[in-house]
């Protein structure tokens, strides 16, 4: 109490001392009774305090937008006097708060249930209290530690998403407020500073120049921060646009400029170029504050909605005509909005949140689209569609004009083709640069050749830079950050349209005002720049075209200088650009251009990475950063990585005039030009090969920022998304300020030694660069790479493999099929060979360091023990061959162990135990094995869930023990799976329901787990569907995944898998392989030590992958905190893989990764061998734990008390020298003496062991529970005949509704055994993922509306959903489901009468669907099936679909812009057959739904159907619906499948019969 009076006394004395009258103090009436036990505990005392308008501020205009900016200040007033008044405590009882302080709003928040918000605030339902608005918006903490102060809404904004680009964000905006050096600071200003009086908070004017200035908010003197990376990303993006909206702009204004949509080449804004000029206008200023988002908000002069570029949580409502606005968001729940006969419009987060909504009353039901927003004027009670409330703000000011007198652009322009030096003279330049054979042979060559990246395979098995004994670029100790679980990466191949390398150079005016001098900037097309543009843009240093004055600074310095003439360099420079910036240049040139060969050898460069960001930084803290644009001129950048770091550590443009040199060099080689004129590479001139290169390093920029789900390169630019590993402080601090660093390492002088090392000893006439082996393995002198050919003969040698032996020479011919006895002493050469081995992991610097005496190694559990914690990596079928697919599930499930399906799907004859073996070891069944036995079961223990979802069937996850969702892959987190094209054979293609000969290049994990929500939606279907089975997430290592392995525990997943960025891979963007993803020890470590903190660690078990190869990993993964350890690639090699690398060429030599017939005849290996690997990793685990003096590997896990580093090691490499692991340790909770996260806690306190149980939905399964238990449901299922009818509400919590009764249906009788029939109808508003999974024989009907995922991975039968009989709306024109239905649909027939949300039918493979409308993306990476929708769609339709059929009524000639044409082809109805497949099923759709839509265009047939297209791939040219008879192909069908189970269809050309007809109505 004494600390509270304090508080409240200094507040009165801010509020007087600002000429607040102060009217006195209410203290907030609740009922804490209703709170939880840890919102109880911490309960704040809250208060409310009441003041008067300053009589000084009699000029305030009508909307008293004075006194709110009075209020607003000095709001942020307080902190700064508590702080000076002592009035701040580090404990949890000194937080003081302020959640509203505004003449127009207030706000009720507080860390309880949404039940009770109304209960525990007695103010809420006191009739006394009235509003003509009202923000109610419920989010819950899943991955952080919940605060009162944090939860939602903010003071204007309820924010439900998450922010990925806030680094970036609140870098810039910390840039804008710094100040020039010499400018005074603090309480004497002199009347002519810039600022203003920033004392003053009363004046009109005064207090109008500081919200619009950006240089008056940071003053730590007088305002509170306005951004800071210790809040959330809510409370930032909260406080950025709530000063926005006190700075005169509107508060829809502030969030068009803060979140704009996608507006190039936006259909929907073809007719009002106001808007687009709007966008222009604002991205050259802001940095948009990009991720997945729906926003509601209010100034309280109006309030609105809005949704990001992407539409991930797209917003729907319903509206009545009173006026009244009601909006809501709910984190993880898509916001719909209705509207209702007396006017009032509901914004609401799904379906069904508000009770007792007549649907009679409801005239309208929609939704927001990617980008879009609504607002409704609290004065005059309009309501302004996404359109016209744009357009009104977006003609407040002449934005075009602006832009057109300002402006100035630099446009891509065919490059020069003139040389800049000889070959000697440029590879000279390319060794000192750091460039190697491999850069040229296999980047250079594919970038410029085939406009691509290179694609390899095996992940990255070389050491990390900073222990490698080789020089390394600088970029090489950067790993890129990447979205996993709590925000989602983009999918750039399928999604580009909204995403942009547009940026822009010049001095950037304030965010807070706008006026013409805003547009002055020059505007860059693509931040990859060739000579033809530099001249370009240094033709706009002239006075009469633009005047952005321009200075080139050298990054070179003399040779002679030494390593540590780098300092003196970089002081030099940064001084120079401070100088520049300060006369008045808009463009600095950083340029390590040297002119000539002399120059080339007498002197060397600041790697450019850091002296732009030593630029950069030294900018921002002299306050100048947004005076002057940067760009980086170098020859020390040719990857698509590199780029990503110089644009991430502040450059704005590069021109990397030594690469595109280098493609002029390749191209003139005889060598280029033969190939050419072979064709084996397309014909190009040198500039289209330099256009072709730039191409490659733009789509591997868009997939970089993808990864962290980031759209535009402006909010990437500064943002510092990476991770350093082996930097020292010092380098940190000057050029990479805010990176983590978590093991410290090379100095600036070490960076500059390492650059020297890179030289070339002498000048050659005919120079070959050095070979590095970076990539492909260079024997004896290349980079060291631990998979090896030579390890591999090692391992074979020790587990009796003979990789000649094979089903193509004489295995049938040789006693046990060739194996030979295993060898433990050649396992003993294998171990000793990976110990001397140069260093390449962090863990190869630690050693043990036990707290007892050895003992015996008879008293250490046995191996058979050890073995069971053994599991494969996610390898699919597909990557793999069938022989080694099924060989290791085979050895693996033998120990007891768990085998991984990876995202291919499984054949469903594996999931039945082998029980037709011969004495030879062979099996009918599966005739291409050998080394059976009687009993074995080719079943992979865990089937793996992924973004692609193929071969996803209810079998398929029914057969399961473990169903594992893949959020990330060690070799490319951020990225999709990649099956190249020739690995597609007819079987795969089968498995995996796509198309032979097509690559496939899933989707990266945003569909339906785009938040930690979402995540849990998905646990919950697969937890529905299997309830025996556990649901494990595979993340890969990075900064940050302790918290979000917090989340991913709370969304009741079993098992938690850490992979290292080092894991293998069939198919990879070479620059993901080496460039994303840190070890996982770092990882392992952070989310143990997590888990752990927060009391989570009994909840799941860790797994760990990436590079185990021996006990030693195990035991040491085990000590940092893991109790499940997974093999990859070292397990194919005890299969037979000799580690040729050729994965993704499909010439695996000895078949292990080759779908071609003749080479897997080849494969060698047997279950045998790979039982022995096992058994062998399990004993060395054995003799270590012995040593250690432990008798089983329980007693060791968490114990990193066990390990220290090891000084022998650290000495070993010049680089580790200033390596500290005392910080890789630091942290890590002793856990020696509470070993009780061990065991998993169930009711009543009980231990027991983790395995033994899994997590089970609560009550939003019980409807589910109900369906599957109704007797008449189970009679049908058990006899496998006859038919039931059920009907049962429905209400918006109840998820996952059906899935349970597909699984227990599946179990029994498989995907297509099924023959009885079950026909369910639901009333109400279902819950998330209705009807996921549903299979032949099954029938749902809903009456009512559905939300997100409905059908998701639907297999078969019939889903119908319709809206209530006495609904007031037009069901054509209204949304009836949410987003992402049918994702990764398999079969069946779907009918929605009303509009769908963005992303339908994604991954449909077999579903017929049709609807009456879709939002963006509908068909996206669609592989099979027919979609018909009978109403308008948004953008991107069809993009990255390879099979199937689309059918779109386009009533107003708009379908056109909406197509993605990049696969494919769209026509008018041109076949009998396409016609009749179209008619038939919207009378299917009618006959079903009663649908007015379908009414109408049926009755006017003729005239109708010319208003249709079909959009079809290449696959379907020669189908009968698409071209004509005598060319067509196949079968017509117009349903999934009849009654029977029984395909429907019609012989190409046929009419339908009168009893086919009623077949399918039927």
């Amino acid at each position: 109490e004494t600390r509270r009076n304090a508080v409240k006394e200094l507040i009165e004395q801010v509020c007087r001392a600002n000429e607040l009258d102060f009217l006195g103090w209410r203290e907030v009436p609740v009922d804490p009774d209703v709170l939880g036990p840890m919102a109880r505990a911490g309960m704040p005392s809250i208060w409310q305090f009441f003041v008067k308008s300053p009589q000084r501020l009699d000029n305030d205009d009508k909307e008293r937008d004075g006194f709110e900016r009075t209020l607003y200040l000095v709001r942020r007033r307080f902190s700064v006097e508590l702080k000076n008044a002592g009035l701040e405590w580090d404990d949890d009882d000194g937080v003081v708060y302020v959640a509203s302080f505004s003449s127009r709003t207030i706000v009720y928040k507080g860390m309880v249930q949404s039940a009770v918000l109304s209960q525990f605030y007695k103010d809420l339902t006191n009739p006394d209290f009235t509003s003509k608005f009202i923000i109610y918006h419920r989010r819950f903490s899943t991955n952080t530690n919940p605060k009162w102060p944090l939860a939602q809404p903010m003071r204007v904004v309820g924010h439900n998403g998450e922010i990925n680009t806030l680094l970036g964000n609140v870098n810039w905006i910390k840039a804008r407020e710094a100040e020039p050096k010499e400018s005074p600071i603090g309480s004497e200003l002199d009347a002519d500073d810039r600022r203003g009086d920033v004392r003053d908070l009363v004046d009109y004017d005064a207090t109008e120049n500081i919200v619009t200035m950006c240089n008056t908010q940071d003053i730590p003197s007088v305002l509170e921060p306005v951004v800071d990376l210790d809040r959330s990303d809510s409370a930032n993006l909260d406080s950025v646009f709530e000063l926005m909206c006190q700075s005169r702009h509107r508060a829809p204004c502030a969030l068009m400029a803060m979140v704009p949509t996608a507006y190039m080449e936006n259909p929907d804004l073809k007719n009002n170029p106001e808007i687009t000029d709007f966008y222009k206008f604002h991205g050259g200023l802001l940095e948009a504050w990009d991720g997945p988002a729906l926003l509601v908000f209010s100034d309280g002069k109006s309030i609105g909605a809005s949704l990001d570029r992407n539409g991930l949580r797209p917003a729907r409502f319903s509206r009545t005509n009173d006026g009244t606005v009601y909006m809501m968001s709910e984190t993880g729940r898509p916001a719909r909005f209705s509207r209702t006969k007396d006017g009032t419009v509901y914004m609401m987060s799904e379906t069904g949140v508000i009770p007792d909504l007549d649907e009679a009353e409801i005239v309208e039901k929609g939704r927001l689209g990617p980008g879009q927003m609504i607002n409704v004027d609290l004065l005059t009670g309009e309501f302004k569609d996404n359109i016209r409330i744009k357009s009104e703000i977006a003609k407040r000011h002449p934005y075009g004009e602006w832009i057109a007198r300002q402006r100035k652009d630099v446009v891509k322009t065919p490059a020069l083709e003139d040389r800049m030096y000889d070959d000697t003279t440029a590879t000279f330049a390319q060794a000192t640069f750091g460039w190697g054979l491999e850069d040229i042979g296999m980047q250079i060559q594919d970038m410029a050749g085939a406009a691509k990246e290179t694609t390899y395979s095996m992940g990255d098995d070389a050491p990390l830079a900073c222990l490698s004994e080789r020089p390394h670029p600088l970029y090489n100790y950067f790993k890129q950050r990447f979205a996993q679980v709590t925000n989602p990466p983009i999918d750039p191949l399928r999604e580009g349209v909204v995403m942009s390398l547009g940026m822009t150079l010049g001095k950037k005016e304030s965010i807070y005002k706008v006026s013409e001098a805003g547009a002055r900037l020059i505007h860059l097309q693509s931040p990859l720049l060739n000579g033809a543009e530099m001249e370009a843009l240094a033709s706009f240093a002239e006075e009469s075209n633009g005047g952005f004055k321009q200075q080139y600074l050298s990054t070179r310095y003399a040779l002679s200088d030494g390593p540590e003439g780098i300092k003196k360099a970089l002081d030099a420079l940064c001084d120079k650009a401070v100088e520049e910036v300060k006369a008045g240049v808009e463009v600095l040139i950083l340029s390590d251009v040297a002119a000539d060969q002399a120059e080339l050898e007498e002197t060397t460069y600041i790697p450019p990475l850091v002296a732009v960001g030593a630029v950069h930084h030294r900018l921002i803290d002299e306050g100048l950063r947004m005076d002057a644009g940067i760009v980086v001129e170098t020859g020390a950048a040719w990857s698509t990585h590199h780029f990503a770091c110089l644009v991430g550590y502040g450059a704005n443009a590069v021109h990397p005039y030594l690469a595109l040199e280098t493609v002029k060099q390749w191209h003139g080689q005889d060598k280029t030009q033969k190939m050419m004129e072979s064709g084996k590479l397309k014909k190009t001139s040198v500039a289209e090969a330099q256009e072709n290169y730039r191409v490659a390093v733009e789509n591997g920029l868009l997939k970089i920022l993808s990864k962290m789900g980031i759209s535009l390169l402006t909010s990437y630019s500064g943002a510092q998304i990476f991770e350093a590993l082996g930097l020292g402080d010092d380098v940190i601090d000057r050029s990479f300020k805010g990176t983590t660093s978590r093991i410290g390492g090379l100095s600036l002088q070490d960076i500059a030694s390492e650059t020297i090392m890179m030289r070339p000893e002498s000048v050659k006439e005919k120079m070959k660069l050095v070979n590095y082996g970076y990539y492909k393995p260079v024997p004896k002198l290349g980079e060291y790479h631990v998979n090896s050919s030579d390890l591999a003969k090692l391992l074979h040698d020790a587990i009796g493999l003979d990789k000649s032996v094979s089903a193509a020479t004489t295995r049938d011919e040789l006693e046990n099929d060739g194996v030979k006895p295993k060898s433990v002493a050649n396992y003993e050469i294998f171990q000793k060979s990976l110990e001397t081995a140069p260093l390449a992991n962090i863990r190869d610097l630690l050693d043990f360091d036990s707290d007892r005496p050895s003992i015996p190694i008879e008293e250490v559990e046995p191996a058979s023990e050890i073995m069971q914690r053994f599991c494969t990596g996610a390898m699919s079928l597909g990557a793999l061959s069938r022989e080694a697919h099924e060989t290791l599930a085979i050895a693996v499930n033998r120990i007891g162990g768990k085998s991984n399906s990876g995202e291919g799907g499984e054949d469903i004859v594996r999931g039945r135990p082998i029980t037709d073996v011969d004495e030879k070891g062979r099996s009918p069944t599966f005739p291409h094995l050998a080394g059976l036995k009687n009993g074995d079961s080719a079943n992979s223990f865990i089937h793996q869930v992924a973004s692609g979802r193929f071969g996803v069937t209810p079998e398929f996850l029914v057969t399961a023990k473990q169903l594992e969702i893949k959020m990330a892959q060690g070799a490319k987190p951020g990225e999709g799976g990649q099956l190249p094209g020739p690995k597609v054979s007819d079987y795969i293609a089968g498995l995996r329901a796509s198309k032979p000969g097509v690559t496939l290049i899933s989707p990266p994990p945003h569909h339906d787990i785009y938040s930690i929500e979402d995540l849990a939606q998905l646990i919950h279907d697969l937890h529905a569907v299997n309830e025996k089975a556990g649901v494990s997430v595979k993340l890969v290592s990075s900064i940050g995944i302790g918290t979000v392995a917090c989340g991913v525990a709370k969304a009741d997943a079993d098992v938690i898998q850490i992979s290292g960025g080092d894991g293998g891979t069939g198919a990879s963007p070479l620059s993901s392989i080496k460039h994303a993803g840190c070890p996982w020890e770092l990882g392992l470590t952070e989310a143990h030590s997590a888990l752990l903190t927060n009391n989570l660690r009994d909840r799941v078990v860790l797994r760990v992958d990436g590079g185990i190869r021996t006990g030693r990993d195990v035991l040491m993964a085990s000590i940092l905190g893991a109790e499940q350890y997974g093999f990859g690639t070292i397990a194919m090699i005890a299969e037979g893989c000799v580690m040729a690398r050729v994965c993704h060429l499909n010439t695996c030599p000895v078949g292990v990764t080759s779908q071609k017939e003749e080479l897997r005849k080849k494969f060698p290996g047997t279950p045998e061998h790979v039982v022995n690997f096992f058994g062998f990793v399990a004993e060395e685990v054995r003799e270590l734990l012995a040593h250690l003096g432990y008798k089983k590997l329980d007693d060791v896990i968490g114990r990193a008390d066990l390990l220290k580093s090891s000084k022998s090691q650290m000495e070993r490499v010049a680089k580790t020298k200033g390596l500290d692991l005392d910080r890789f340790f630091s942290g890590i909770p002793n856990s020696a003496n509470d070993r009780s996260f061990l065991k998993a806690t169930i009711e009543g306190g009980v231990q027991v062991p983790k395995e033994e149980v899994v997590h089970v939905n609560g009550f939003s399964s019980d409807l589910d529970r109900e369906l599957s238990g109704n007797p008449d449901v189970q009679k049908i299922i058990q006899e496998n005949a006859g038919e039931a009818v059920v009907t049962l509400p429905i209400k918006n919590t109840d998820r996952s509704t059906g899935a349970m009764l597909a699984g227990n249906i599946a179990r029994a009788h498989g995907n297509r055994g099924f023959k009885g029939q079950i026909s369910v109808q639901f009333e109400g508003s279902a819950g998330q993922s209705f009807g996921a999974f549903t299979l032949p024989g099954l029938k749902l009907r809903l009456v009512g509306e559905g939300n997100d995922y409905v059908g998701k991975g639907m297999h078969g039968g019939e889903i119908v959903v319709v809206p209530s009989a006495d609904a007031g709306f037009v069901a054509a024109d209204s949304s009836i489901i949410g987003n992402a239905c049918l994702y990764g649909a398999t079969g069946g027939d779907f009918h929605a009468n009303g509009r769908t949300g963005e992303r339908f039918g994604v991954r449909n493979s077999g579903a017929f669907a049709v609807a009456e409308g879709a939002g963006d993306h509908c068909c996206e990476y669609m592989t099979g099936g027919v979609v018909v929708m009978l109403g308008s769609v948004g953008r991107n339709v069809g993009a990255g679909m390879t099979g199937g059929i689309g059918y779109f009524y386009d009533k107003d000639n708009s379908f056109s812009d909406k197509v993605n044409p990049e696969i494919v082809k769209v026509q008018r109805l041109s076949t009998a057959e396409g016609e009749a497949q179209l008619k038939h099923m919207i009378e299917r759709h009618f006959e079903l739904t009663g649908s007015e839509r379908a009414d109408e265009i049926l009755g006017n047939w003729d005239e109708e159907k010319q208003k249709f297209w079909q959009i079809y791939p290449p696959s379907e040219s020669k189908t009968a619906v698409v071209t004509s008879v005598g060319a067509a192909q196949g079968d017509l069908r117009v349903s999934a499948s009849a009654p029977d189970g029984d395909m429907c269809f019609l012989p190409v050309g046929a009419e339908m019969t009168p009893e086919q007809t009623q077949r399918c109505a039927d």
